[in-house]
């Protein structure tokens, strides 16, 4: 074997390894994303079939930034999984009362089940049109930071001063800036730019639940139940 067949060889072992490597974060990602999704699912139906209240909105920040923070920080060990599960659980115990809110209201149940349905539609498509066309949307990182910090901050804004317009611009914002986030991270893990399959799905679960809060609101505005 000659040296250049050495290099070549070498190289073709790596690409190899690379993409089983890519392809099992991939897998993971998205097993552990439906299961988070369902275990959500039951514990806003928990929160739901309590009739819940509606839980502090400075409880929840605290609820969800701490988590997601202590998700960070285990993500390489064997808490990794059970920090997930918490974070993911509570988000969805925190939409079990905003959910209950339409149930009450004129066609609140078609409201709050295309808002699923498009959650659903917009998410697998996205996913889809990534994984197929392969094509890198790492330089988007930058601007999604900046503008989901910036809707953050309009969207507290909006809801100190009682803003119904802005909430429905911020609304229509967030389900840009998730739609991007979702061809983002997706793109990272076939592009190997994200390895770690625990902040992948947390990533990816934040989308779906924002993405589904944001349709939600939009179609209540417009559906006249609020």
């Amino acid at each position: 074997m000659t040296p250049n067949d050495r290099v070549m060889s070498t190289r073709a072992r790596t690409t190899t390894t690379s993409v089983v490597s890519t392809n099992k974060v991939l897998r993971n990602t998205y097993a552990l994303l439906s299961m988070t999704l369902l275990f959500s699912g039951l514990t806003a139906g928990a929160a739901i079939m309590s009739n819940a209240p509606p839980m502090n909105p400075l409880l929840v920040l605290v609820g969800y930034f701490g988590l997601l923070f202590l998700t960070q920080a285990v993500r390489n060990s064997v808490w990794g999984l059970p920090s997930v599960f918490a974070l993911t659980g509570f988000m969805g115990y925190t939409l079990g009362p905003i959910i209950n809110l339409y149930l009450g209201l004129p066609n609140g149940s078609s409201t709050v089940m295309t808002a699923l349905g498009g959650t659903g539609v917009i998410f697998l498509g996205l996913s889809a049109y990534v994984l197929t066309s392969r094509k890198d949307f790492s330089w988007m990182g930058g601007m999604l930071m900046v503008g989901i910090l910036t809707a953050f901050v309009l969207g507290i804004g909006a809801m100190i001063f009682n803003l119904p317009g802005l909430s429905l611009a911020v609304s229509a914002l967030f389900i840009l800036l998730m739609s991007g986030l979702i061809m983002y991270q997706t793109s990272e893990i076939i592009h190997g730019g994200e390895t770690n399959y625990i902040m992948a799905t947390v990533t990816l679960f934040v989308s779906i639940y924002n993405l589904f809060l944001s349709l939600l609101q939009i179609l209540g505005i417009f559906g006249g139940d609020e």
